[in-house]
């Protein structure tokens, strides 16, 4: 049970950085939709990077609710959602 809850930790962790970004990184030329676009790829990448930090810092007893994977989750979940605001957007 208490993996769960870090999953769920993750997910929301994740939805609320992807809000962040959008309130540092402005864009003027932005259409409408991409807040759902954000929350939704923030949390996605939190649950990945969650995975990648719990699996890389704790092999032998793995728990969602750790150091590894609460760091994981919120700089793959920055890294995901910068690229996707600034990087991506700029290239197209």
């Amino acid at each position: 049970m208490q993996n769960w809850i870090g999953i769920g930790i993750w997910i929301v962790m994740g939805a609320v950085i992807g809000l962040g970004m959008k309130a540092i990184i402005r864009r003027p030329e932005e259409t409408q939709g991409h807040t759902i676009v954000l929350m939704a790829l923030g949390a996605f990448a939190a649950v990945i990077g969650g995975m990648l930090g719990v699996g890389t810092v704790h092999l032998y007893e793995p728990l969602a609710i750790s150091i590894g994977g609460m760091a994981g989750a919120a700089l793959f979940a920055v890294l995901m959602t910068w690229v996707y605001r600034w990087g991506l957007r700029t290239l197209i």
